[in-house]
């Protein structure tokens, strides 16, 4: 016992003091017991308050500036919209999106006051009464009650280290007690909402509505708004997809606590108690615009560097996202379908099935960690394999037979003779692909690459983009990226040089053998060939067009020399230096990129204007002000590229190839006649194109090997590329009225053909290279001598 105890107990004691009469002995001691405790009492109050008041007096001049929440200004992530405001991509440390408090559904709020602070706008920063409480509680060895407000809480977060000990919760206290004289109520809970972590690198309810309900703040059910508002206590003890259990008995309890608090009504309780939640993957995306993100985060980096990722821009891009997620999927199939007509190059891997049944979905989920699902490619372990049946487990545990045709691609893998690298067995780990009528395919993840472009021609904003066959697996855009030859997909630039040079549709033009020296192709000697083989003497440069002849196409750009051509195709947007001035620029042997291909298309489909593609509509900042918008592009004369009459002549020639030439399948397919393009083959089927356009739209289609090698001696453009593009079109035109061109002044038709004004009348070119022989057939004298030559 202390000296100053004593002294307290012997002065009681011993002083007259209040007495009680009348009563027996041990009510009189009873009463100074009392009398000791109520003094004791007392000073223990005085002496808290004074220690309180030493401490707010020592420390308050002390504590930080809270300018930082005065002015609250969160790291807001970049954010990639589409045309029609579907989110596309997010860059930055912290994923957030702020939203003013008056912008919170209720719903949201009552929520968090319900389990955080249910008398946050009673108190001033400290709720005392929840300091008793949780004093008690912990008196009693009861569950922590929690005694920190909302207001402590953003003073923790802020600008408070995280250690428990009593000097930083007098901080806290004190910090709260500051912020209350300087925030207003809502304004102190519209930075709590927003800053808080919540999880999956979600920072405020906003951001985690949409990364663990795919939705925005405002559509919340009061289930939903429940499980959000229990994961500021620890978000990742209570995350719903990684701990579902324990996420819902504490959405439970915050359920009760909003009846009980009055913010629900006990029918609403029910309801939400009942409510089934389901979640949004985290690997699930709205729209497949992966590669368009990372363009427009590379433009807007360039622009305001690491700034642009944590001051909340909004960026608005010209797609949209339904087109967008029709042109991602009608590349995949492209590339699918022709990997269905490659040799199986076998399994991706083999592991050890254990004997145990029960361990084999532990086992198979273990295993395809390293070999995750692709999109509509999923990953599976085969169980059970023959030539007429195979069974394999998926990521999911789901087990699927695949029979008859869908195991027509990897019949090389189950047949006997099969090399052990590509024989399919119990555990090969395999791709397997679910048809549009539930029936399933044994596949394999293509090596193949693809690229697909669509803008508008009248404005230049680019409609669609897909970089690639998977953004995951190769992150090179080969939209703007792959400089590749174009093969006959650029025979229509040189076509329409000639249109300047006196050439006319009804120029005949020989499909005749050439041959050419050293120096006139710039290498070897050169003894071009058309893609069949064979030679169909004269003929219209129409017809020349349409069927793609290469000699034509030849003798066309020989006749108006490969310099004026050269000089010519730069008003298309195309570099002069990747098409050297040679003979072989007739076949498309230069190097363009899908976008300048879409982009030189355009120049035809708008009356012969070359406008800039372009991706960013605007820049917004996180409070809406609008920093940077895309400059509209009128077809006026500053930015006419050829004449009127070229591109109209031009649009009526490649009409004509989807009508009766190499692209007849388009017309044949979407039933109307505004359609207009040009398949493209490389030498060797190294690159294969189709670029077309209606009036409304232009898009072009590339698929090749990123190390260039053979597609395949039966792969073309009309083959590979021309069915992406029409995927396409199908559901981009569907309603789309037909709309053909008019003829501009100073064009003449004449017969069912157009001219130039000044080249009718015999003052065009009326015809080329007719004195040219065709390869005559051998006489039956000759065929003998030949096979008797080979005998000897």
């Amino acid at each position: 016992m202390s000296e100053s105890t004593r002294a307290t107990q012997n002065n009681a004691t011993s002083s007259p003091g209040p007495k009680v009469s009348g009563g027996p002995r041990w009510l009189r001691w009873a009463g100074r017991v009392a009398l000791w405790c109520a003094g004791t009492v007392a000073a223990g109050t005085f002496a808290v308050l004074l220690l309180a008041g030493v401490a707010l007096a020592v420390a308050y001049p002390h504590l930080p500036q809270i300018s930082g929440l005065v002015d609250y200004r969160p790291k807001l992530p970049m954010r990639i919209y589409s045309a029609d405001d579907v989110l596309l991509g997010e860059f930055g440390e912290e994923r957030r999106s702020f939203t003013p408090i008056g912008q919170v559904p209720k719903i949201m709020k009552d929520a968090v006051l319900a389990i955080e602070d249910a008398r946050f706008y009673e108190h001033s920063g400290v709720d005392y009464k929840g300091v008793l409480r949780a004093g008690l509680a912990h008196l009693g060895d009861a569950r922590s009650q929690g005694a920190s407000t909302i207001t402590m809480q953003v003073a923790r977060n802020f600008y408070l280290s995280t250690e428990k000990t009593f000097t930083r919760k007098i901080y806290e206290v004190l910090l709260a007690l500051k912020i209350e004289t300087q925030l207003t109520k809502d304004q102190i809970l519209e930075v709590y909402m927003n800053q808080i972590y919540l999880g999956q690198r979600a920072y405020g309810f906003a951001a985690a509505s949409e990364i663990y309900f795919g939705k925005p703040l405002q559509s919340l059910t009061i289930a939903e708004a429940a499980m959000l508002a229990g994961l500021p206590k620890a978000p990742s003890n209570y995350n719903p997809v990684n701990n579902p259990r324990r996420a819902t008995i504490r959405q439970l309890y915050i359920i009760d606590r909003m009846l009980e608090n009055g913010f629900i009504t006990p029918e609403q309780h029910q309801e939400a108690r009942g409510q089934r939640l389901t979640y949004r993957a985290p690997s699930e995306v709205a729209v497949h615009a992966e590669y368009v993100a990372e363009a427009a985060r590379q433009m807007l980096y360039a622009q305001y560097g690491e700034d642009a990722y944590s001051r909340g821009l909004n960026v608005h891009l010209t797609i949209r996202a339904a087109e967008q997620n029709i042109a991602y999927r009608a590349l995949r199939k492209g590339i699918l379908e022709y990997e269905r007509r490659q040799f199986y190059r076998g399994p991706e891997a083999y592991i050890d099935l254990p004997a145990n049944a029960r361990d084999l979905d532990a086992r198979v989920a273990e295993a395809l960690v390293d070999h995750p699902d692709n999109d509509e490619l999923r990953s599976g372990v085969a169980l059970e394999v023959s030539p007429r049946k195979v069974v394999a487990m998926l990521q999911n545990g789901e087990t699927v037979t695949v029979t008859g045709e869908g195991l027509k691609p990897v019949a090389s893998g189950l047949s006997e003779k099969a090399g052990p690298k590509i024989r399919i067995r119990p555990g090969a780990v395999i791709r397997v692909v679910k048809g549009a009528k539930g029936d399933w395919s044994v596949t394999q993840l293509p090596e193949v690459e693809g690229a697909f472009v669509a803008l508008d021609p009248r404005t230049g904003a680019i409609r669609a983009m897909v970089g690639g066959f998977d953004y995951a697996k190769n992150k090179f855009n080969h939209v703007t990226q792959a400089w590749r030859q174009p093969g006959s997909s650029f025979k229509p630039f040189i076509y329409s040089a000639s249109l300047e040079k006196g050439f006319t549709p009804a120029t005949v033009i020989n499909d005749a053998p050439l041959f050419f020296n050293a120096g006139t192709t710039g290498s070897q000697p050169w003894e071009p060939k058309n893609y069949d083989g064979t030679f169909d003497g004269p003929m219209s440069m129409r017809r020349g067009l349409a069927k793609s002849k290469n000699m034509i196409s030849i003798r066309i750009l020989q006749s108006i020399e490969p310099a004026f051509a050269q000089d010519w195709i730069t008003r298309f947007g195309f570099d002069a230096d990747k098409h050297p001035p040679y003979l072989t620029m007739a076949l498309g042997a230069g190097s363009v990129t899908p976008l300048q291909m879409a982009t030189g298309y355009g120049v035809f489909a708008n009356g012969g204007h070359r406008l800039d593609p372009f991706l960013i509509s605007k820049v917004t900042d996180a409070k809406g002000k609008l920093l940077t918008e895309a400059r509209s592009q009128a077809l006026d004369d500053n930015n006419r590229a050829i004449d009127a009459r070229n591109a109209f002549v031009m649009t009526s020639l490649l009409q004509e190839v989807t009508r009766s030439g190499t692209a007849a399948r388009a017309q044949g397919t979407l039933k109307r006649p505004d359609i207009y393009g040009k398949t493209g083959t490389t030498n060797d089927s190294l690159d294969a194109w189709f670029v077309g356009y209606q009036r409304n739209v232009v898009a072009a289609v590339w698929i090749g090997y990123d190390t260039p090698r053979k597609l395949g001696a039966r792969e073309t453009g009309g083959g590979l590329a021309l069915p992406v593009w029409i995927d396409f079109m199908v559901p981009t035109l569907k309603g789309v009225p037909v709309e053909e061109p008019s003829a501009p002044s100073g064009l003449v038709n004449l017969g069912g053909e157009w001219y130039y004004e000044e080249y009718t009348h015999g003052a065009g070119i009326s015809s080329l290279g007719l004195d040219d022989k065709l390869p005559v057939a051998p006489s039956e004298e000759e065929k003998k001598g030949i096979l008797d030559l080979f005998k000897n």
